[in-house]
């Protein structure tokens, strides 16, 4: 079976999983679920179902527990992978890899999480579910929100870029102005100088 590697353990962030998937190509079925309280020790269990674009009812598509996952439906065999937390029974990564992707994969998907948190005295059993709407295309397209992001990119390069322009105007007029001001001063100290120097002469020749 293909395996993927999983997101490196570390603080859980719940991200949406993508809804569009290439037909031929692999597809990341995202399902994450994370525990409120870190500290505390939990064991979890992962169910997936899936409802065809033409069917009216889930039927199961894969089962995840105690570190061991198992393809239900016959559609997806050898076309279905776990992506999820590996290696430990804590599961908070339930996601699944499609292999192969094929049009008839166009439909509703469910994930199923089934978590038991392990307190010194007594355990609580906490539920979560998602739902992916897959729809599968000749090629991917991009969204609004990734149109909108790239426009916002380059409208922010090019307004740091102005700023950046107008900064270094401002900043050569202001050395310019004060190299002005330093030849002024300079200039009228020489002429002061020469001024005196001139006097002085004057003042020694009328005493000879």
């Amino acid at each position: 079976m293909f395996s993927k590697s999983s997101l490196c353990r570390g603080a859980c962030v719940e991200v949406d999983s993508e809804s569009e998937a290439v037909v031929t190509e692999g597809f990341k079925l995202g399902c994450i679920s994370c525990k409120r309280r870190g500290e505390v020790p939990a064991v979890a269990s992962v169910e997936w179902f899936f409802m065809g674009s033409d069917e009216s009812d889930y039927a199961p598509l894969y089962a995840y527990e105690d570190k061991q996952g198992s393809v239900i439906d016959p559609r997806f065999y050898e076309r279905l992978d776990w992506d999820g937390s590996k290696g430990t029974r804590d599961v908070q990564d339930g996601s699944l890899y499609i292999l192969n992707v094929t049009y008839n994969d166009t439909g509703t998907y469910r994930c199923v999480f089934q978590r038991t948190l392990i307190y010194s005295n007594y355990e609580v059993q906490v539920n979560a579910s998602k739902t992916v709407q897959l729809k599968v295309v000749p090629k991917l397209t991009r969204g609004m929100a990734s149109i909108l992001s790239e426009v916002m990119m380059y409208v922010t390069i090019i307004g740091l870029q102005f700023w950046l322009l107008v900064e270094m105007i401002y900043c050569y007029r202001k050395i310019a102005a004060a190299g002005e001001e330093a030849l002024r001063e300079s200039a009228a100290e020489y002429l002061a100088i020469a001024s005196e120097s001139k006097d002085n002469c004057t003042e020694e020749q009328e005493a000879e």
